[in-house]
């Protein structure tokens, strides 16, 4: 999913200057087209993916280059106003009122070195487009299952990847960023950095979120990927009630080249959805295996868990978008995440009642499998916490208008599906949380002293707090 983090507490008061009878902003300096309210150019702009709210902003800054997105956070810090971007708007928790939203479709380029299996990325290019310029190398990114959002918000939050636990978190393998920084600084951030503060960036950025700057590129590792094995078995959870806990045991016995994750929900009982799901509580265990003839490791999943609907293929990476038969329509939504040590039997399966047809609201429930290579430390240390978790855990809530579910019905309702895994709970997952997030749940995404390291890098960079954060990080 797509995110944003920065260092400020909220956006500021915008300034405008009247022209004739009409209130235009005031765009003196800045290069890059201006889209306004009322133009088709602006609402496409600032409606993302995640239709519970919206960013508003003042204009909107189509930038041609990296020195368009400086240009608007000097602007911003100016006018005593706040900026933001917003490629696929999946992760969007805090939107921005007034101030300068910048679009960087323009910043969509892909460059690869096949020989040193690296790519520069543009900050405003998607994983698809980063899939589509690597295939024909025999390469691939450390993408996720939804292709279409943002490749550096994605990055910044980490990154679980389909073949995260052969590889690890996309984080991981970032060789350097390009970025504007709230102080109107274009900066590069990579470890072997002359200044020390953009040392401490590269550490800060990478999970950390966009830490009080626009990232305008980055430098990733590819990995060598044909093709792979992966899809999803679909069970009725009436014929078997505890399919979250054999896909639990499962897990345990599978090696590290398997990804896998599961989501449960109530399918609704309309024309679209496949005769087999409609109406159905079903759980869908979703495979990745980094091998196209993975299909063994699967097999043991296949006797456990009876299917009314079976995916799985060989796929080719570039076309995964497919493989998991994810929504693409744009809806409102909220959702909570966590990370876990363990998953109890009793809590899953206290888990799956409360979840199913009788909950007061929808819920779609999320599990990954971690460990593996999750587990293990980058070369360069991070801001990715909770490296020891066995699990993600997420819960999410279509919201109005997408439904007629409130936020205070949703609310309650998320805490009573995960307050049984609460003696395993880590800490929060920002990446899959979706909505308002309180200071602490902030906070438990990260250690106490990198919470407090990475408030310093980002007022450091930052100091008036004009990037507007997607989960502000206070002072403890």
């Amino acid at each position: 999913m797509d995110t944003t983090s920065g260092t400020s507490t909220g956006s500021r008061t915008p300034t405008s200057t009247r022209t004739g009878t009409e209130t235009a902003p005031d765009t003196a300096g800045l290069h890059g087209v201006r889209h306004l309210p009322g133009e088709a150019t602006y609402e496409r702009a600032r409606t993302g993916y995640q239709r519970a709210h919206a960013h508003r902003p003042e204009f909107v800054l189509a930038a041609a280059d990296a020195d368009d997105v400086r240009a608007a956070i000097e602007h911003a810090a100016a006018h005593g106003t706040s900026v933001t971007t917003q490629i696929g708007g999946h992760g969007l928790a805090a939107a921005l009122e007034g101030g300068v939203l910048v679009d960087l479709s323009a910043l969509r380029t892909v460059e690869i070195d096949p020989a040193a299996r690296t790519a520069r990325v543009g900050g405003g290019a998607t994983w698809q487009d980063v899939l589509d310029a690597a295939a024909p190398h025999g390469l691939a990114p450390l993408s996720g299952s939804s292709p279409h959002v943002g490749a550096v918000p994605y990055t910044l939050g980490g990154g679980f990847g389909l073949l995260g636990r052969r590889h690890g978190y996309a984080a991981d393998h970032v060789r350097a960023f390009d970025l504007a920084t709230g102080d109107g600084r274009t900066r590069r951030a990579e470890p072997a950095a002359s200044d020390e503060l953009d040392r401490e960036l590269f550490w800060a950025l990478r999970g950390g979120g966009a830490g009080g700057g626009i990232v305008t590129a980055m430098e990733i590792d590819l990995v060598e990927a044909g093709e792979v094995y992966g899809g999803c078995l679909y069970a009725d959870l009436d014929a078997v009630p505890d399919a979250l806990d054999r896909w639990r045991r499962w897990t345990s016995t599978v090696p590290d080249d398997v990804t896998s994750g599961v989501a449960m929900l109530v399918f609704p009982d309309v024309a679209g959805v496949p005769e087999e799901l409609r109406g159905r509580h079903v759980v869908q265990v979703q495979v990745c295996v980094a091998d196209s003839d993975g299909e063994h490791h699967v097999a043991a999943l296949r006797e456990t868990l009876p299917a009314v609907r079976d995916t799985m293929a060989r796929w080719a990476l570039r076309d995964s978008g497919a493989m998991f038969e994810e929504p693409e329509r744009p809806h409102a939504y909220r959702s909570r995440a966590v990370t876990v040590r363990e998953l109890d039997p009793r809590a899953l399966a206290r888990l799956t009642r409360a979840a199913g047809p009788a909950a007061p609201a929808m819920c779609v429930v999320g599990l990954r499998h971690l460990g593996g290579a999750f587990a293990r430390r980058p070369r360069h240390p991070s801001t990715v916490a909770h490296r020891d978790a066995g699990y993600l855990l997420s819960v999410l809530s279509p919201v109005r208008p997408t439904s007629e579910a409130t936020e205070a019905e949703v609310r309650a309702l998320h805490a009573e599906l995960l307050a049984p895994f609460e003696e395993e709970v880590l800490g929060t997952c920002l990446p899959f949380s979706f909505g308002p997030a309180t200071a602490e749940e902030v906070r438990g995404a990260f250690t106490s002293a990198d919470a407090a390291r990475l408030t310093r890098v980002r007022a450091a960079v930052d100091p008036d707090a004009v990037v507007l954060p997607n989960h502000p990080l206070s002072p403890e």
